[in-house]
C-alpha cells in the first residue's frame, strides 16, 4: 500500500507528464467535437479500437448504443471459452458468440476469437479425457469445429493463450499446464496448424500478459517470449502476431517504456503483428478520491499506449468499455467502498480521463 505522500508524488508526476499534457491540450476540442470517439480517433492513426463484451451487456440499450459508436472490433468476454461452447463432449453451443458477431456485423465492426486454447475455463470433463486418451483430436477437432464455424468472419484468433510461465522452472519456460503434461510442447504446433486449416484468412495470434511492465520478472518473461516466438517460427508454426493483454496497475510497477519498445522492435523484426488485446487498469490499492485514481489510471494507460501505438500496434482492445459491469463478486475483495474505475467510460457511461488519454495517444503523430 502506498503512503499518501508517495501517492501524491505519483499523481503530481502524472499531472506533469507530457502525455497527460497532450490530453489536457486536446480535451477542450475533443469535448466540443461530439463526433470524436475512440473508434474514430484510432482509425485516423491506422489502429482498430475495440472492446470485449458479453451478451447480457448488449441487452442494456444505452450501453449498446455507446458500444456501437466507440468500438470497431468486438471480442466475447466469456462466450467463446471452451467451458461454454462444449459443456458436453461433441455438443457445441455458439449462440452467445453468434449474438455478439451479429451485433458487430450490424454496426460495421470486426470480430475477434478468444481463445481457442487456454489452461483455464475448460469443461470439467476435458482434462480427464485428455489424460486418459492422449487423443490429439481433442485439440484439432475442437479448433477445427470452432474456427470453421466462424471461417471468413474473424479478424484474428487468440489461438493459444498464456502458454509461457518462466516460474514453472522449465528450460523452455513453458507453463506446466495439463496441455503440456499430456501432449508436450507439440500441443502448440497442433493448435496453430489446425486454426490455419480451419480459418486461413484470419490472423493467428499468441496472447499473453507478462511483457508490459518493468520488474525483473517481466525482463525474464520478455526474454522467454522472444525465445518462444523465434523457435515456433523456426518450426514453421503459423503465428502471425503477438497479443499483449495490457492489464495494468495504477498503483504498482509501471510500464518500462524503453524496455517495452526494444522488445516490440524485436517482435516486429520477426515479421509479427502487434495487438493490445485486453487493456484495463486496476486501480485497487489506491485512495477513494476519484480525481487521484483517475489520473493514475490515465497515466498507466498512456505509458502502455504510447509505446505500443508507436511500435505499430494494429489493434487496441480494452477488456470492457465501461466500469458499469465491474461491481461483481470477483472484484469485491479488491475494491472496498467504491466503484472501480478501470476503463474508458465510468458506470454512467461518461468519459473518464482514461478515455481522453487514449484519444490523445491515438491522436499524437
Amino acid at each position: 500500500m502506498l503512503s499518501r505522500r508517495k501517492l501524491l508524488g505519483i499523481v503530481a508526476a502524472a499531472a506533469g507528464s507530457p502525455a497527460l499534457g497532450r490530453a489536457q491540450e486536446l480535451r477542450s476540442s475533443i469535448i466540443q467535437d461530439s463526433d470524436t470517439t475512440l473508434r474514430r480517433a484510432a482509425a485516423q492513426r491506422g489502429v482498430i479500437y475495440g472492446s470485449a463484451v458479453s451478451t447480457p451487456e448488449l441487452r442494456e440499450r444505452d450501453f449498446a448504443t455507446v458500444l456501437a459508436r466507440e468500438a470497431a472490433i468486438l471480442a466475447p468476454e466469456y462466450e467463446m471459452k471452451r467451458a461454454i461452447i462444449e459443456r458436453i463432449p461433441g455438443q457445441y453451443d455458439f449462440s452467445g458468440c453468434d449474438a455478439i458477431l451479429a451485433f458487430a456485423r450490424a454496426h460495421d465492426s470486426l470480430f475477434r476469437g478468444v481463445p481457442l486454447m487456454w489452461h483455464k475455463r475448460n469443461p470439467d470433463w476435458l482434462e480427464d479425457a485428455a489424460r486418459d486418451t492422449r487423443d490429439e483430436t481433442l485439440i484439432t477437432d475442437y479448433i477445427g469445429k470452432v474456427a470453421g464455424h466462424f471461417r471468413g468472419r474473424i479478424h484474428s484468433w487468440d489461438v493459444v493463450n498464456e502458454a509461457i510461465a518462466p516460474g514453472d522452472g522449465r528450460a523452455d519456460s513453458l507453463r506446466n499446464s495439463f496441455w503440456l503434461q499430456v501432449y508436450g510442447p507439440r500441443y502448440i504446433d497442433l493448435a496453430y496448424h489446425a486454426a490455419r486449416a480451419a480459418d486461413p484468412g484470419a490472423l493467428l495470434v499468441y496472447n499473453d500478459w507478462g511483457c508490459e511492465l518493468g520488474a525483473a520478472w517481466n525482463d525474464r518473461f520478455r526474454a522467454a517470449t522472444l525465445d518462444f516466438l523465434e523457435h515456433a517460427l523456426a518450426r514453421n508454426v503459423p503465428i502471425d502476431g503477438l497479443g499483449l493483454q495490457g492489464h495494468m496497475r495504477a498503483f504498482g510497477t509501471p510500464v518500462d517504456q524503453p524496455k517495452l519498445a526494444a522488445f516490440l522492435a524485436r517482435v516486429k523484426a520477426m515479421g509479427l503483428r502487434i495487438l493490445v488485446t485486453e487493456h484495463d487498469v486496476d486501480d485497487s490499492g489506491g485512495p477513494p478520491d476519484v480525481t487521484l485514481r483517475d489520473r493514475a489510471v490515465a497515466d498507466a494507460s498512456r505509458r502502455l499506449l504510447d509505446v505500443t501505438i508507436d511500435a505499430g500496434a494494429i489493434a487496441v482492445l480494452t477488456w470492457g468499455l465501461t466500469d458499469r459491469f465491474l461491481d461483481t463478486p470477483g472484484w469485491g475483495a479488491k475494491f472496498t467502498g467504491y466503484q472501480p474505475r478501470m476503463l474508458p467510460l465510468d458506470d454512467n457511461l461518461d468519459r473518464t480521463l482514461m478515455w481522453h488519454e487514449m484519444v490523445a495517444a491515438f491522436s499524437t503523430r
